[in-house]
């Protein structure tokens, strides 16, 4: 396997070699090269630099992250498990969540850890670092999403389970559906990296120990989402031969175009490349829909983007068995314009 620029442990990381980290001291506990202790950045009273608040963001954004899984296993997963007649079959239950209780006891002591580094920069680097072997466990979560997805699709079509997870969203007082938090472990693992570089690129001092412990910190994280990107591209793979389907391509047009979804989640095309797209993904992501549940809409068959006479953005298109939904792309995110229901051959919804 071939490692991507900048990351040239990711055969080490794979194998396990970060287990022996020279940086932390027994339990996992992040401490300096050298052990002389981390200071707090910043001392009482004084104003939160901008680093500060970078690394605010990674405890905050780690404190609601964790807080989101726990509502899945105790808010959804317990729930099934201690209701008195099963509501879900047991293979329903095993796609449907896959792994998600050892992702919350990670992100837990992640967090623990996390709280416990008294906003010191470098001592949230270590962190990640230590624990770096443990953020393994994503890529199994990663490869079972789209059976979740496929699970969750086919317990909306049922009266009787689309009621009970509703049940446990109004309990929750959650905004989204159970399709938005399940998405969150996928997106989490892969922006760690990314809030790392932040602290990085408003490090002070650009030499020296510290500064090489958060590098390390980065690479490290970059080669655990390298890693698992491409464990995924290898189970979607995989799964693509054993199906003997690669996807039907659809008619293409320059600046856009329609791809077809097939039944397995893949969206055809000239380069074939895979998307874990579903009525419930889209849902997570989009904002101002004030509709029911995508899913109501039978299975996504197309989806595109295209450019209207006098409108200045691509309007991304979703198209439904019963509806043609219009979305504009902001960030990663679809803001809703408007849909279409859509009629078959006699006329009828």
């Amino acid at each position: 396997m071939e490692d991507p620029p900048g990351c040239a442990r990711t055969e080490a990381w794979a194998e396990g070699l970060h287990n022996a980290n020279n940086n932390a001291s027994p339990g996992g506990w992040p401490g300096a090269r050298g052990g002389h202790p981390l200071a707090a950045f910043g001392g009482p009273g004084a104003k939160p630099s901008y680093l500060d608040r970078v690394v605010q963001e990674i405890v905050e954004s780690e404190r609601t992250y964790s807080r989101d899984l726990r509502s899945i296993v105790e808010g959804y997963l317990g729930k099934i498990i201690d209701a008195e007649e099963p509501v879900l079959r047991p293979e329903q239950v095993s796609a449907l969540f896959g792994n998600i209780e050892d992702i919350y006891e990670l992100s837990s002591t992640l967090l623990q850890n996390l709280e416990s580094c008294a906003n010191d920069p470098v001592a949230v680097a270590v962190c990640f670092v230590t624990r770096s072997q443990e953020f393994a466990i994503y890529t199994q979560y990663c490869n079972n999403y789209p059976s979740s997805v496929a699970a969750l699709t086919e317990c909306m079509r049922s009266k009787v389970q689309a009621r009970f997870l509703r049940e446990c969203q109004e309990r929750l007082r959650h905004a989204l559906p159970l399709g938005a938090y399940l998405l969150k472990p996928v997106q989490r693992i892969l922006k760690y990296h990314l809030l790392l570089q932040e602290i990085a690129r408003h490090f002070e001092h650009k030499a020296g120990d510290d500064y090489e412990l958060v590098l390390e910190a980065i690479d490290t994280m970059t080669c655990v989402a390298w890693y698992i990107n491409d464990m995924k591209r290898k189970h979607e793979h995989a799964i693509r031969q054993q199906v003997g389907t690669g996807g039907t391509p659809g008619t293409r047009r320059r600046g856009g175009g329609w791809h077809r979804v097939t039944r397995d989640g893949h969206r055809g095309g000239a380069a074939d490349a895979p998307v874990s797209v579903s009525g419930q993904e889209i849902q997570s992501l989009l904002l101002g829909w004030k509709g029911p549940d995508l899913t109501s809409y039978g299975e996504l068959v197309l989806e595109g983007t295209f450019r209207a006479q006098r409108v200045r953005h691509d309007r991304a298109l979703f198209l439904f068995d019963k509806a043609l939904l219009i979305t504009k792309r902001r960030g990663d995110h679809y803001v809703y314009k408007s849909h279409i229901p859509v009629r078959d051959k006699d006329g009828r919804l």
